[in-house]
């Protein structure tokens, strides 16, 4: 199963990005394999759409599931429509997300948890 991490950074130590569509980065691999790879969001950037961009992105690269701080709702329904899972992870690393996610600890959300645009003015 692949699964992408928002990061705010290009590493497993990096913090967890709270913004799904704005994030900086997407760490993307296989928990069981260990492979993963770190991938700019171009769509953090975007002056609109980020986070059904964020999600068709994810689609395009395979990803099953994603590990996020908070989802708009126009990107969950995006997520949803792709069959992406979205799990919530608090703050901490993407190492440490990842290791919640691998133990289950997780919660999946089924709606969006905050209002549309909300990441556009954080950095």
């Amino acid at each position: 199963m692949k699964v992408a991490i928002t990061a705010q950074g290009p590493d497993f130590d990096s913090p967890l990005d709270p913004r799904f569509g704005r994030c900086r980065y997407f760490i993307i691999g296989d928990p069981e394999g260990g492979h993963f790879e770190s991938l700019v969001n171009q769509a953090a950037t975007a002056s609109g759409g980020a986070g059904p961009e964020s999600a068709q992105f994810l689609a395009d690269k395979h990803v099953e599931a994603v590990i996020t701080g908070n989802v708009g709702p126009n990107a969950m329904r995006a997520l949803r429509m792709a069959g992406i899972k979205v799990y919530a992870a608090g703050s901490g690393t993407v190492r440490e997300a990842l290791e919640s996610y691998k133990k289950g600890e997780l919660v999946a959300l089924s709606i969006a948890t905050v209002s549309s645009h909300s990441g556009m003015n954080r950095s």
